[in-house]
């Protein structure tokens, strides 16, 4: 079996999520039998079982307070658009958790101490509506309106609900609200104004212990994502003095006496302990490289691995994060040194290390992420696009381009405008020149992979999936003297259509990112949709696409295929029944080397070394 086979075969786990009131409990994701599912584990017994089986994976989970039920979304293949179930802890039949709710895109989920939910919904016709549901009532609705919205958290009472919602029509820059069950308003916090300021807020959770109406929210005000506590009964907020350069989340430690803050800088992350008495910061030690996700887990204090101070309740607690570096693959680690969670079969072989790049661009200074196999360059060059917009990639394990690189390529990761991790005006500048700006940051770290040796300029390619997809069609028709092939991934082909059939959610954000719908800024549609480029590719392209999926709609990637298929121009196109990417490893191996075939045979061979 080749290596970079093995990497996508190789078990892996997510950080596993526990009970609030039975921290023993545990749920996880896992990809052991082939299909990403996941899995419930008790650790007082040492029981792993497997919770859910569906032929395209399941991964949206959470566990009931007390540890009893798990609950779990059910879509169909992969369309995001179904009911919540709900199954006993130890195993059991599953069942509606909510038998008066219809279907729908899920907005948030929170389970209450008493057995009460709050669960948040999004369809075409609703837009967004929050429900209260009780047990052996019916549902009744609290919140609705058209623009996005989301269920955050109860407080451990279950008397406060905080929702974040974009009603001002910023989709990328939250308001909060803080409500009773019963839908009334208790608080509203909106550093937008209204939408007249592109500063967003989010909630990251009410404190953990009884009779504290404490939330921890994360704000934009300072040109970064940093956290802060409200106080909605009084309305008092708190900012921490957090002096860590780059963006900053945290979460509670359980007995809501201190932070764990979650750093985020020049594409690596780190682990801090924050005490809100004395205000004072002490990092968390975790390997170079990235923590894509920790906690702070209550255990016993005879337990083993017990680290740092005990909480309220007398017990101790267990820093638990999963960890990774560009090089060496993913563990679900504590910070007393043990592996917490170590998976059965085959460990994924290691890749190799990023180096940072730096170019200047017209927006400011990239950064960029490469990797380089062995021998001296140039070498052919693949600019892997990352999608969301708003993400970054990072000094973290990742199957594809290690692939790459086992093929001789270089691999090339580009933080572009829109990219989070480098700032609040980082992120948001590409609003309006949606893609465009993108590929300016693209093309000015190309120019300078070209000229420092690293890549050779006959052989480079441009490939992404979702809005790395999308920027990868838009590229090969802006700048089609660049790129010798494309690899699009679930992508943005036709942008107008795209918007009529996607989910709401998407919706709103498209207005947002480009001023307005299709109807009331035609011109920007147009000038940011692949479509009305098509007929100047050049490179030869390969698209994938899922049949269900609502984010990059299936309808409107054919439109962009028959152009191509029109004038003759070379071009492959592979269709899976899937949604927005598949949770089935073998699915994603087949499509990758799909990808890395093609790239073979469509790339010119290397020119001739020249004389000396």
């Amino acid at each position: 079996m080749p290596e970079w086979e093995k990497r996508f075969r190789a078990p892996r786990v997510s950080l596993p999520d526990w009970a609030e009131d039975a921290p023993d409990r545990s749920l996880y994701v896992s990809n052991v039998t082939g299909t990403f599912e996941l899995y419930a584990w008790d650790r007082v017994t040492g029981e792993h079982r497997q919770v859910t089986d569906r032929p395209n994976g399941t991964t949206d989970g959470v566990l009931t307070p007390d540890g009893e039920e798990i609950w779990w979304f059910s879509d169909t293949d992969g369309d995001e658009f179904g009911v919540w179930m709900r199954q006993p802890f130890k195993g059991g039949d599953d069942e509606p958790a909510v038998p008066g709710l219809a279907p729908s895109f899920p907005a948030g989920l929170t389970i209450g101490r008493d057995g009460s939910a709050v669960i948040g919904r999004s369809t075409d016709e609703d837009g967004t509506t929050i429900h209260l549901c009780r047990p052996g009532q019916e549902p009744v609705e609290i919140y609705r309106h058209r623009e996005s919205a989301g269920v955050a958290d109860l407080s451990h009472d279950g008397t406060l609900l905080v929702v974040e919602h974009t009603e001002h029509g910023d989709a990328m820059h939250s308001a909060l609200r803080v409500m009773r069950p019963d839908g009334t308003t208790v608080a509203e916090l909106d550093d937008s104004e209204g939408g007249t300021k592109e500063l967003g807020l989010s909630a990251l959770g009410f404190a953990p212990v009884p009779d504290d109406s404490r939330l921890l929210i994360a704000h934009q005000r300072t040109g970064r994502w940093e956290p802060m506590i409200w106080e909605p009964l009084t309305g008092d907020t708190t900012e921490l003095a957090i002096d860590l350069p780059g963006d900053v989340s945290a979460d509670w430690y359980p007995d809501g006496s201190a932070l764990l803050v979650s750093h985020s800088h020049q594409a690596r992350s780190d682990l801090w302990r924050y005490d809100l008495a004395d205000r004072t910061l002490t990092r968390v030690e975790t390997p170079p490289g990235s923590v894509s996700d920790a906690t702070v887990r209550p255990v016993a204090q005879a337990a083993q691995g017990t680290e740092g101070p005990g909480g309220a309740d007398g017990t101790g607690v267990s820093v638990e994060y999963l960890w990774s570096s560009a090089a060496q693959p993913p563990q679900v680690r504590s910070v007393a040194g043990d592996v917490v969670l170590d998976p059965p079969g085959m460990t994924a072989p290691p890749s190799v290390a990023v180096e940072d790049a730096w170019v200047e661009g017209p927006g400011g200074t990239i950064h960029a992420l490469v990797q380089k196999p062995e021998g001296e360059g140039p070498f052919p060059t693949v600019f892997d696009v990352h999608g969301g917009p708003t993400h970054h990639d990072s000094d973290a394990f990742a199957g594809q381009p290690a692939a790459w690189i086992d093929h001789g390529f270089a691999v090339v990761r580009v933080n572009y405008r829109g990219s989070t991790g480098y700032g609040r005006a980082w992120t948001d500048a590409l609003k309006h020149r949606v893609g465009l700006i993108e590929l300016e940051d693209i093309a000015a770290v190309r120019e300078w992979a070209v000229d420092s040796g690293l890549a050779d300029p006959s052989r480079l390619v441009l490939g992404g999936g979702s809005w790395g997809g999308y920027l990868t069609l838009l590229g090969l028709g802006t700048q089609p003297e660049a790129w010798a092939v494309g690899l699009a991934a679930v992508p943005v082909a036709d942008y107008v259509t795209a918007y009529h059939d996607e989910m709401e959610a998407l919706k709103s954000l498209d207005r947002t990112l480009l001023g307005g719908s299709p109807e009331e800024v035609p011109e920007r549609y147009e000038v940011s949709s692949p479509l009305t480029y098509v007929d100047d590719v050049r490179a030869p392209v390969f698209i994938s696409a899922g049949v269900n999926d609502p984010r990059c709609p299936i309808r409107q990637v054919e439109n962009y295929v028959q152009r191509l298929e029109r004038r003759g121009a070379p071009h492959e196109v592979y269709r899976y029944d899937a949604g927005h990417g598949s949770l089935v490893v073998e699915e994603r191996i087949k499509q990758l080397r799909l990808e890395i075939d093609f790239a073979l045979r469509h790339l010119p061979d290397p020119a001739p070394a020249a004389r000396g």
